[in-house]
């Protein structure tokens, strides 16, 4: 069936976009995490900067030295922000471009869910079909089998086992439909010479042979 073999494409696909997934939601996960540990990192030098400022406007130092020393903080805090926001920078975009591959895989294995679903529909009728053919062909099968006789369907049953399933073959331009090996002169002419209700058996293959009108005895 053709369903299998386009659901067990489908489930190999869908297995590999679920590890691209897992991969990809960790990796949010750790980017949001740092996003998060960035944000505090900037909250806290520019409160610590806060306080310095607020310090000096005030008067509180009174020192020259004391002074001097906090305006040099101050400037280095502004450039320790200004390298911590180029970072959080960093870590927001690449979590952004972390959130649109999570989010393109998702979208995938939805549709990719969707056209299993309908396979497995498909599959499901065509199961159910070939089921009803299936019930049809061995009522078929009963009814014809009832008209054997019991020998010939004995021996039909003991070749069919030995050969796979294929029992009897019919006859069609000199060639057994079982083996599908063509008869030479002297066999066709040793069948042709038995009677019409003996059972044909192939000199080959050594299946039942059914004659056709094309089989050429």
């Amino acid at each position: 069936m053709p369903e299998l073999a386009t659901l067990e494409l489908l489930a190999e696909r869908r297995k590999e976009l679920d590890g691209e997934r897992v991969e990809n939601e960790t990796r949010v996960s750790d980017l949001t995490r740092d996003q998060r540990k960035a944000d505090g990192e900037v909250e806290n030098v520019k409160a610590r900067r806060q306080r310095d400022q607020q310090r000096m406007d005030s008067g509180q130092v009174s020192s020259p030295k004391d002074l001097q020393s906090m305006q040099h903080e101050v400037t280095a805090l502004d450039r320790r922000i200004r390298t911590l926001e180029d970072e959080e920078l960093e870590v927001m975009e690449a979590l952004e471009e972390a959130e649109a591959v999570l989010t393109r895989v998702r979208d995938e294995l939805g549709v990719l869910d969707a056209q299993s679903a309908e396979s497995e529909s498909t599959r499901d009728r065509a199961v159910a079909e070939l089921d009803g053919q299936a019930a049809d062909t061995q009522t078929e099968r009963e009814l014809t089998a009832a008209k054997i006789p019991d020998s010939l369907l004995t021996l039909y049953d003991k070749v069919r086992a030995q050969h796979g399933g294929l029992g009897a073959a019919a006859l069609r331009q000199r060639t057994c439909g079982g083996c599908r090996l063509e008869l030479n002169g002297a066999d066709l002419r040793e069948l042709a010479a038995l009677p019409s209700d003996e059972v044909l058996r192939c000199p080959e293959c050594n299946r039942i042979l059914v004659r056709t009108s094309e089989s050429g005895t």
